[in-house]
């Protein structure tokens, strides 16, 4: 690569990580206004008790899009740490177990978790398991991306092996 493409990529990484963060935090922003913030301003202004019910169903709901907001942030700042000019050789294998563990973090909490604790609460009837194509394909991308980092860091230290030999 020519010095003006390095500078180039340095630049599309620093954009990415901007907008990673802008999304991060506006949809963040978003599910804790519809969780937390907008129930509250309503039992306030109508002058009705607080529906806890309703805040924690909304949380419930709200924990694989944690996981994959967590994802795209780990995303934003590799992609920050190779626009200050860290190696991506060094970046990569990290983020990618961080963002595998988010993604199959999410993924099994939309399939397993969230059904199971909507009926807990009360609001959710129906099976054991939410069959969420979505998720579980962001599941199986999230484990095989772990994977990835994994063989990554065991070719980095193969490598480095192989440099001290030479």
């Amino acid at each position: 690569m020519t010095q003006t493409e390095i500078l180039a990529f340095r630049r599309r990484c620093r954009q990415f990580r901007w907008l990673a963060m802008f999304m991060v935090i506006s949809v963040g922003l978003l599910m804790a206004l519809m969780a937390w913030i907008a129930p509250f301003l309503i039992a306030l202004v109508k002058g009705r008790p607080l529906q806890w019910g309703s805040m924690a169903a909304m949380t419930v709901w709200n924990l694989p899009v944690a996981c994959y907001l967590f994802a795209v942030w780990t995303i934003g700042s590799t992609l920050g740490e190779l626009a200050k000019g860290r190696l991506i050789q060094a970046a990569l294998p990290p983020a990618l177990r961080r963002v595998g563990i988010a993604l199959g973090l999410g993924g099994l909490t939309s399939v397993f978790v969230v059904s199971n604790l909507m009926r807990l609460i009360g609001p959710a009837k129906g099976g054991y398991l939410h069959f969420d194509v979505a998720a579980m394909t962001l599941g199986m991308i999230g484990g095989a991306l772990f994977l990835l980092g994994r063989v990554m860091d065991q070719a980095l230290a193969a490598q480095a092996e192989l440099d001290e030999m030479i």
